[in-house]
């Protein structure tokens, strides 16, 4: 009997949490699960589960070869996925994590354009704002609009992506003049909630470093959608996503202030879990939003 069948029995065990839980969900006998774990620990020579009639428990060894084993085939399934996936059409499900802020936005067109060219493909999109534990809620990738920080998640840059702090030129006639950001904390500002910094604005000075900027105003609103609808009433100074303000900036509705003080070091990214074999429509997803993005250059 091999190892890796071994190795299997007593990871179905685990995550079942009982020899019988896992033998009806592997359709594997009680009795044939518990030799190849009782064979696992012999050839270890360590004992990885306490087992009684009513108690399950692992123990300190056990809980060690868990956490390795599960790795380990992880990346063998993952290794056939992508070798059956390459010889064979896109199919399954795809569960992605996409800031509402996208989805909502033209480049959520993305998304569905995909799910066209791609019809055997189920995509499940989860939109909220929120940084989700992909591995622990079991999602294959996220989308994440950001200046992106260490983590221990591999991500690939699909598309550049700025913020604009704009007002409507009226409200600039009648608030003006706005050089510097410190001028934003004597006018009315739109917060969108969303914001990681709220009621504290940041801004990148000509050394580099950063200028926090407290700002109040007569709108808060976790929507960058209505934050733009705002601005354009002229109700306040608003920091808006470049694909969501472009639009208005086009049509003079709005315009662009202390460009010059905006951070540049932000993209959209697709984010997903260290896998050395990533499966096939992950990388193929990952690739169809990359060149869609270059087709929809903003």
């Amino acid at each position: 009997m091999d190892t890796l069948t071994r190795m299997r029995a007593f990871i179905d065990v685990v995550e079942a949490e009982g020899f019988s839980a896992a033998s009806r969900r592997t359709g594997r006998s009680k009795a044939l699960l518990s030799k190849y774990v009782k064979e696992l620990e012999d050839d270890l020579g360590a004992l990885l589960l306490n087992r009684t009639t009513r108690q399950f428990s692992m123990t300190e060894a056990g809980h060690t070869y868990y956490r390795t084993a599960a790795d380990i085939l992880k990346e063998i399934d993952n290794l056939a996925d992508l070798v059956r996936e390459n010889n064979a059409d896109l199919k399954g499900r795809l569960r992605v994590s996409v800031p509402r802020t996208f989805v909502d936005a033209e480049v959520g067109q993305s998304l569905i354009d995909f799910a066209k060219e791609h019809p055997d493909v189920s995509l499940e999109i989860v939109a909220e704002d929120r940084f989700v534990d992909l591995i622990e809620e079991s999602f294959d990738l996220a989308i994440r609009i950001t200046k992106l920080e260490d983590s221990g998640l591999i991500a690939r840059k699909i598309a550049d992506f700025r913020v604009y702090a704009c007002a409507s030129a009226d409200f600039v006639a009648r608030h003006g003049p706005i050089d510097t950001p410190q001028d934003l904390s004597r006018i009315p500002f739109l917060i969108d909630t969303n914001s990681r910094w709220h009621n504290n604005v940041r801004f990148s000075g000509s050394d580099g470093n950063t200028i926090s900027v407290p700002v109040s105003g007569p709108v808060e609103v976790n929507s960058p959608q209505a934050t733009l609808r705002a601005a354009k009433a002229g109700l306040g100074v608003a920091i808006i996503p470049d694909f969501i303000a472009n639009p208005a900036i086009q049509a003079g509705d709005l315009v662009t202030l202390l460009d010059e003080y905006i951070a540049k070091d932000r993209g959209i990214y697709a984010v997903y879990p260290h896998r050395r074999y990533l499966p096939a429509k992950v990388r193929s997803f990952v690739d169809y939003l990359a060149v869609w993005f270059r087709r929809h250059q903003r």
